[in-house]
């Protein structure tokens, strides 16, 4: 099966944008991301999307010309970039008819059973009305000491509460590679077996300086989703539409067969 059969033969399929992508300059990526996920949507897929940004989206307004190191400031800039880029989102949406709904969460949220459940729940209801949930980590109200860590992280976890079988993690790096990209002599790894434990890959950390995650953070989601029976594609987001049209790029992730029923 091609890569465009992968995503487009997909029941239930969580996208994960990066900050470095959505915000800034590349603010204008979102109309190609939003055409995108309106094609899995189109193809019958269920589609949530989990964005990054709204601190990088919000630093401009507050007329910082860097991100804060303040927890207060960042929540500020959280609370304005939300907004905006959620906006931005629905004006691209409209184009396809497709409505979506904003939904941010904290850890707790997700550690805590009863926040699960009511999550899920609210999930599973806005995919039944044709909503298409947007997730961010909650921002304003999260703290350093609860935070997710990145939204990698989040979006793996997401995966696993509604069972997705797909799980695209989009950034500004085009695959995962067997050093970071800049390294001479790194190739792509187009494939990784469920259970690979990838020895000898020298895998780097952000390089961005909006991001908190780098392609060691999309590893470990990719792997807390494989676990759950997710399959993974981690790719660039300027590069979706293309894979979609059954270009090779990225890495796939296998995952976990289901255990066998009796």
């Amino acid at each position: 099966m091609s890569r465009a059969e992968w995503l487009l033969t997909g029941r239930r399929v969580v996208v994960k944008v990066g900050s470095s992508s959505v915000s800034g300059d590349n603010a204008a990526q979102i109309p190609h991301l939003v055409d995108s996920l309106a094609r899995l949507h189109a193809a019958g897929a269920e589609v949530i999307l989990v964005s990054s940004g709204a601190i990088a989206t919000g630093v401009p307004f507050l007329k910082l010309e860097e991100r804060p190191d303040d927890l207060a400031t960042q929540q500020a800039a959280a609370a304005v970039g939300q907004n905006i880029l959620v906006n931005r989102y629905q004006r691209a949406l409209t184009t396809h008819e497709i409505v979506a709904g904003q939904v941010l969460l904290t850890a707790h949220d997700l550690d805590n059973p009863t926040h699960r459940g009511n999550a899920k729940r609210a999930l599973e209801r806005l995919l039944q009305l044709g909503i298409l949930p947007i997730i961010n980590e909650n921002d304003t109200v999260a703290t350093h000491e609860i935070r997710f860590g990145d939204n990698d992280r989040l979006a793996a976890l997401v995966a696993r509460l509604i069972g997705a079988d797909r799980l695209v993690l989009l950034s500004d790096v085009d695959a995962l590679y067997t050093a970071p990209p800049a390294v001479a002599g790194a190739t792509r790894i187009a494939e990784v077996a469920y259970g690979d434990r990838l020895e000898g890959v020298e895998i780097g950390e952000t390089q961005s300086g909006w991001g908190t995650g780098g392609a060691a953070t999309k590893v470990q989601a990719a792997r807390l989703a494989a676990d759950a029976g997710t399959e993974v594609l981690l790719t660039e987001t300027r590069l979706l539409p293309a894979v979609l049209d059954g270009a090779d790029h990225g890495t796939w992730f296998g995952a976990r067969e289901p255990e066998p029923t009796a």
